[in-house]
């Protein structure tokens, strides 16, 4: 289906969803469907439910926030769970402003961002739709007709609490338009659009000086006060203000904390009572989610200033942290490639990793427990296993600063990095090295960054650069394994003979001599050092292995070179430390021989075909870590 064909589809589709009729026929919709007549904070709230909930480990993970804001679970559980819950269930939380803070480019404007476009796609299905009184320019919630003195009768009947009163507008129309008879009222279906100013409106302060409380609130519209002969004739009013075009959806307003204070006057009675002043009217009500965000810094002159403390607790904080885990930090980099012009440039494997190791050590605080350093903390963030460490250790160390990652190195930096490399050297690949060295050369321009920092943040692009060392010695140490594949096999074999004979108390016999021979100790110890196991581990690790061979048996199978991920990994360390002579010289020769060239090619195949590199990419890390084994 073509793009044109998809806009007709869905042209279509809206106009099949439109519906009109009266207020009678309206109230038949809400008995069958009683959630078209919920709060906007119950809207949200049902949105972000209905897009699926993940639970593991007494964890929930809303799938609603995926493919945009990564690493961010346990803001996102808090801010659901404190906010949007029990604003949906009508408690006080609701009458607050939700101020979401946060860090530069920590995904704060990304959030308020989903939660516009998801009301916008919401409203179009059936749990999500919203009635409003036609042409009311406030889409008003139809059930405002209903007079105070019948609504205790109406819940009784309906189960539907109605908050709220007739706009001055719409008071006007009953009476002119349908003659006081609430149960010809028109009503139709609306959709919310920020493009349209329906349901979804943005606040952003300018020049106090020429800012105008009428951008809020609506104003007089002069050239009709000869028609309707007075200023508050609600016909001559412009309900056109961003807290009127909100009703019935959410409005964000941008930099509040800078706003003027008559701005935020406003939103004193908005939030408490659920209505504002405007012209010479009563007060107008609006039902809307009204969300803020800002940084830490501006927040705390905010509250530092006594003025400001009637709006203190109108407001709930929210904190939006830098994400601290290494793999969420790397899709973070894929997406904003990805939406570049430059995502044709092949990224070597571990480039974006090993960015994004720095960038995760920078936002962290050191351990206060002495048994664990920063690269450990980092790893068990990520859901690694690190030997001695379990989940528990993970919540005690999450505990341990309450403003962990609200500050650091923002991904917009290192993406300006690694796209500088790019456009700068015009190459098709780029690689580890180049990313880190244009991270420690743009330390020098980041205007924000103290001396002390500077300091800190060039160690750990050398402690990046060291695990980049082994990821590049473990990927060419897999590659060249696999060209001696049969080495490894008959290694295995061989360990697994000694690990029996070890286990079952039996001699082994060498198959030239026939003669029989204690299990050799210095060969299987040779082998398990490669992946850290001590002396005193070692009887257990055997015996693990062979229960495994005698499981596999019991099914059938054969114990495979394969079969076991950790002694797969100590064959090939193994391996590959009796190889490192013919990997030194292999790589480092500039004349290679005819055997030599064999390997390199049969290595750097395997490296693009299993590996993910590209020709050039391959060469680069082959080069390097024959440079690093020479040293």
């Amino acid at each position: 289906m073509d793009i044109l064909k998809k806009i007709e589809k869905f042209r279509e589709d809206e106009q099949r969803l439109k519906w009109e009729g009266t207020f009678v026929e309206y109230l038949d919709i809400v008995k069958e469907k009683p959630w078209v007549a919920q709060s906007a904070h119950s809207r949200v709230y049902n949105m972000i439910k209905d897009g699926g909930i993940e639970e593991v480990d007494g964890k929930r993970t809303y799938k609603f926030f995926d493919h945009q804001l990564y690493g961010l679970e346990n803001a996102l559980e808090r801010l659901v769970e404190e906010y949007f819950h029990p604003a949906a269930k009508r408690l006080d939380v609701r009458k607050r402003i939700l101020l979401l803070m946060g860090p530069v480019s920590g995904g704060k404007s990304t959030l308020v961002t989903m939660l516009k476009r998801g009301l916008e796609s919401y409203s179009l299905t059936d749990r999500g739709a919203v009635y409003a009184i036609k042409g009311c320019p406030m889409h008003e919630d139809p059930l405002h007709l209903i007079p105070h003195h019948l609504r205790e009768d109406f819940y009784d009947e309906y189960g539907i609490r109605i908050e709220g009163n007739l706009s001055p507008l719409n008071v006007m129309r009953l009476e002119e338009e349908y003659g006081g008879r609430i149960e010809d009222v028109r009503v139709e279906r609306v959709f919310l659009s920020e493009d349209k100013r329906t349901g979804i409106g943005t606040f952003s302060p300018s020049d106090p000086k020429s800012q105008d409380i009428a951008d809020l609130t609506g104003s007089i519209d002069f050239s009709t006060i000869a028609e309707y002969g007075s200023e508050s004739d609600p016909r001559a009013y412009r309900f056109d203000g961003e807290l009127n075009k909100a009703n019935r959806g959410m409005m964000e307003f941008q930099e509040m904390l800078k706003c003027d204070e008559k701005f935020l006057w406003h939103l004193l009675s908005l939030t408490q009572e659920g209505n504002f002043k405007a012209g010479r009217f009563a007060l107008i009500s609006a039902d809307e989610l009204i969300v803020a965000h800002t940084n830490e810094t501006e927040y705390r002159s905010f509250i530092s200033n006594k003025k400001n403390e009637a709006l203190h607790s109108r407001i709930i904080v929210m904190p939006v942290p830098y994400n601290l885990k290494v793999t969420e930090e790397e899709r973070i980099y894929e997406k904003m490639i990805n939406e570049s012009d430059v995502a044709d440039v092949h990224i070597a494997p571990h480039t974006l990793k090993v960015a994004a190791m720095f960038t995760i050590l920078t936002r962290m605080k050191e351990p206060k427990r002495g048994d664990i350093d920063l690269v450990k903390k980092m790893r068990l963030y990520d859901g690694e296993s690190v030997e001695g460490f379990n989940s528990v250790d993970v919540v005690e160390l999450q505990k341990e600063y309450n403003d962990e990652g609200m500050s650091g190195i923002d991904p917009r930096y290192v993406i300006n990095r690694i796209s500088s490399t790019i456009i700068r050297k015009e190459v098709p690949s780029i690689n580890a090295l180049d990313v880190l060295r244009a991270l420690k050369e743009g330390l020098d321009q980041h205007a924000s960054i103290s001396n002390e920092d500077r300091e800190k943040y060039l160690n750990f692009i050398s402690v990046a650069r060291q695990l980049y060392d082994e990821m590049a010695k473990k990927e060419v140490q897999k590659a060249f394994v696999y060209s001696y594949e049969e080495s490894a096999k008959t290694l295995m074999d061989n360990y697994l003979d000694n690990v029996e004979a070890y286990c079952n108390k039996n001699k082994i016999r060498d198959p030239l001599t026939g003669e029989e021979m204690n299990p050799d100790e210095k060969l299987m110890r040779s082998i398990e050092e490669q992946i850290g196991i001590s002396e005193n581990a070692k009887k257990a690790f055997r015996e693990e292995i062979l229960i495994r061979i005698s499981a596999y048996a019991r099914k059938g199978k054969r114990f495979d070179y394969n079969s076991h991920e950790r002694l797969r990994e100590a064959i090939q360390k193994k391996l590959f430390a009796d190889l490192k002579d013919v990997v030194k010289i292999t790589t480092s020769s500039k004349t290679p021989d005819e055997q030599q060239l064999k390997k390199i090619n049969e290595v750097v195949a395997r490296l693009i075909d299993e590996h993910g590199y590209n020709s050039t990419s391959a060469n680069d890390l082959l080069r390097y870590v024959g440079s690093l084994l020479n040293r």
